[in-house]
């Protein structure tokens, strides 16, 4: 008989579990293995319950949900028009353009392009120019929903046309 762990030919083997699979090896090599099934070996973990089972199943389906990530987030974005609303606020102030730039500490140049809509004002910008008019340029905006959620929902033509 041929041993099935290291190859030697020996008289006699025996059956062994070594790693969860029963082989037939020589006297030698059955150190590495449990004769009885029964017995836990290295490697191997008892058979989970069903309780464990269910959860991992559940855990598992959550996973599977197709979600959307902005669901239900909101994010603050600027006005469309906020040059204009600047500029309105300004003359209401009664103050050109100079005047507000100084006051401000501010170039010209870089007001006007603003106010033009030619140029996004950054963050500390936004927060100096809203402090300094007394106007709100931000705005909060809710973005998306669930969707999904584990049925198979399709969208057709109908769903964009108008219908009298």
């Amino acid at each position: 008989m041929i041993c099935e762990m290291c190859g030697k030919e020996v008289p006699v083997t025996k059956p062994v579990f070594i790693e969860g699979t029963k082989l037939e090896v020589c006297p030698n090599c059955s150190k590495f293995g449990d004769e009885r099934r029964g017995s836990p070996t290295r490697g191997s973990a008892p058979a989970p319950s069903a309780q464990v089972i269910e959860q991992r199943l559940q855990r598992r389906e959550q996973r599977m949900q197709v979600k959307d990530v902005y669901c239900g987030s909101e994010s603050v974005e600027l006005i469309d028009d906020y040059g204009g609303e600047i500029r309105k606020a300004r003359i209401a102030k009664g103050m050109d353009l100079e005047e507000f730039a100084a006051s401000i500490l501010e170039k010209k140049g870089t007001l006007a392009k603003i106010e033009s809509n030619d140029l996004v004002p950054d963050d500390k910008m936004l927060k100096k120019l809203e402090k300094a008019l007394d106007i709100k340029l931000t705005e909060s905006v809710s973005t998306g929903g669930r969707i999904g959620g584990g049925q198979n929902t399709k969208m057709t033509l109908s769903d964009f046309i108008k219908k009298k």
